[in-house]
């Protein structure tokens, strides 16, 4: 790279990256990783151009797709240069781009994106689009997509066990970064950019940890006591599980339970700059395992963040959007709805059960809350306004948590929260 041009060299590692996310093999962060690793001697900036102009193409690819049909050469070279030109400018193509080429990306960016279908404009699948549509209207389905083709601010969590708000906000504005409290989570941060905290003091020690402020709201929902028993159900890397650690104060008990030993395998360093002395890891083999049948009707509180099509996340995964299907969807349901039923029994009478998924769809949302509502008369629905009300956090969706980029600022979040009524008394 010279300034902000490309050297052929690395344009060509451009088109050779795009071609294999394009086979939608794998997640499109697993292929880049893998990319890199074949390509050691990528430097951090080069790694830095790479994967953001991939991940353009990712979240534009239907628009970019159609551009793509007016110009000349292989595919991915063109879907490439429509990449670079339209994040980084006309000026990272310069030393890449035949003249024909540079006049056809001139062409291209005077077309007016209005002139474009609703489905093109939004690049959504048909079926993706379709569903969002008949919820939000076409109009706000327009705005919620453009703010899910943008990049993901960086999110923190501040660890109460070690640090303060206000104290992490002057450091980090101290060292240069551009900082300020999250609007609604009261431990969150919200950094400008794409900074690199791996290395700064208070990430190795545990005082910050890298959380979307949703993830955050999530866990006040739980609203964990000192003292208490609580599982964290599909624990996976534990972020949400040190969120409710750190509000337990490191009392009680928590369990963090998870199908993969892999995912928990990355909850133990982050554990261990944590401080934290409460948690316990639990691999289990599926929702039915005989270890959670033993903790049947002991537990607090339950947080169920089930697996589901994770659309809320596009901002920061917009391959999913591709590698996502209907049928996939219908799968999803199914195990969304085992899984909340089987985490349902640990929970005790006058305990907490919060059912929620990083999901912008109905049916992994209100229709498997409702559906547990009605299988499960002994559980109440409380309204999420009124939890989040008495924890002083002003933000109201009514009687489920729903987040959403373009109203929130977050990833895509649904949460249902239940009460398990007490045993009535014998008469």
């Amino acid at each position: 790279m010279r300034g902000d041009r490309l050297s052929p060299a690395l344009f060509e590692h451009t088109q050779k990256l795009l071609g294999s996310v394009l086979t939608f093999s794998g997640p499109a962060d697993m292929l880049v990783s893998t990319y890199f690793r074949a390509n050691a001697k990528l430097g951090h900036k080069e790694r830095g151009v790479l994967a953001e102009t991939v991940f353009s193409i990712l979240r534009r690819k239907l628009e970019f797709g159609q551009h793509a049909e007016s110009g000349n050469g292989p595919l991915e070279r063109r879907l490439a240069l429509l990449g670079l030109a339209f994040t980084r400018g006309m000026i990272s193509v310069e030393f890449v781009a035949t003249p024909d080429e540079l006049a056809w990306l001139e062409h291209v960016g005077q077309i007016d994106p209005a002139a474009l279908s609703p489905r093109v404009r939004t690049n959504l699948p048909d079926w993706i689009y379709q569903r969002l549509a008949a919820r939000f209207g076409p109009e706000e389905t327009e705005t919620l997509a453009a703010a899910l083709n943008q990049p993901a601010p960086l999110d923190c969590r501040v660890n109460v066990l070690k640090a303060n708000r206000d104290e992490v906000l002057a450091t980090l504005q101290a060292d240069g970064f551009s900082a300020a409290p999250t609007p609604y989570a009261p431990n969150g941060i919200r950094l400008a950019g794409k900074p690199a905290l791996q290395k700064h003091p208070l990430f190795m020690s545990g005082a910050i940890e890298v959380q979307d402020e949703g993830s955050q709201l999530l866990c006040q929902l739980v609203a964990p006591r000192r003292g208490e028993m609580i599982v964290d159900f599909c624990a996976g890397a534990g972020g949400k599980t040190l969120a409710i650690g750190a509000q337990m104060r490191s009392t009680g008990r928590l369990y963090a339970f998870d199908v993969a030993e892999k995912r928990l395998a990355k909850l133990k360093p982050r554990l261990a700059r944590s401080g934290l002395s409460n948690v316990h890891p639990v691999l289990i083999d599926s929702e039915h395992d005989t270890k959670i049948k033993r903790l049947a009707g002991k537990i607090d509180r339950v947080l169920v963040d089930a697996p589901c099509s994770g659309l809320g996340t596009l901002r920061r995964n917009p391959d999913l959007k591709w590698r996502q299907s209907p049928q996939a969807v219908a799968e999803l349901t199914e195990k969304q709805a085992s899984i909340l039923a089987s985490a349902a029994r640990l929970v005790k009478a006058g305990g907490r059960l919060v059912y929620a998924t990083c999901s912008l769809l109905d049916a992994e949302n209100r229709a498997v809350a409702e559906a547990f509502a009605a299988a499960h008369p002994d559980f109440v629905r409380i309204p999420a306004s009124e939890v989040l009300a008495g924890q002083k956090i002003g933000l109201d969706t009514g009687d489920y948590l729903e987040l959403q980029p373009h109203r929130h600022g977050t990833d895509g979040f649904f949460a249902a929260i239940f009460e398990r009524r007490a045993a009535q008394p014998a008469q």
